[in-house]
């Protein structure tokens, strides 16, 4: 069963699990984390209001003269074995998270619905980078 990642979302905006960032007892819905997460925002707002977010690997972003860009699917998934094709996607400044990552893995919230209204690609929320290993 997929658990989201914020209490309230709205159902346009829910995006299936790829890798779900924050299940588990330790954050997420259900731990110590969960006010963190649910507090944090970008200057586009708050980070769970509208959008799920993801664990991206180390491989699936990458940072440039302070900028970010990740690698996400192009469409939204339809369920967790139902990928589509993957494509780099820049991170708009206003989306990158500026707080400390308590998380410390690197989690992207995507907006699927921009797609289905004409855009190239999902735009991006919130971005909270991780640490490089």
């Amino acid at each position: 069963m997929v658990q989201q990642v914020c209490q309230e979302m709205k159902s346009l905006l829910l995006v299936p699990v790829l890798i779900l960032a924050m299940n588990g007892d330790d954050h997420g819905n259900h731990g110590d984390l969960k006010p963190w997460f649910d507090a944090l925002k970008s200057e586009k707002g708050p980070c769970c209001s509208a959008a799920d977010g993801y664990v991206i690997s180390d491989a699936d972003w990458e940072s440039s003269d302070g900028h970010y860009r990740v690698r996400i699917p192009r469409t939204m998934p339809k369920g967790e074995n139902s990928f589509s094709e993957m494509i780099w996607v820049d991170v708009p400044d206003e989306a990158v998270v500026r707080e400390p990552n308590v998380y410390g893995h690197t989690v992207v919230w995507p907006l699927y619905n921009a797609v289905n209204y004409g855009a190239r690609f999902p735009a991006i929320r919130c971005f909270l980078p991780g640490t490089m290993s």
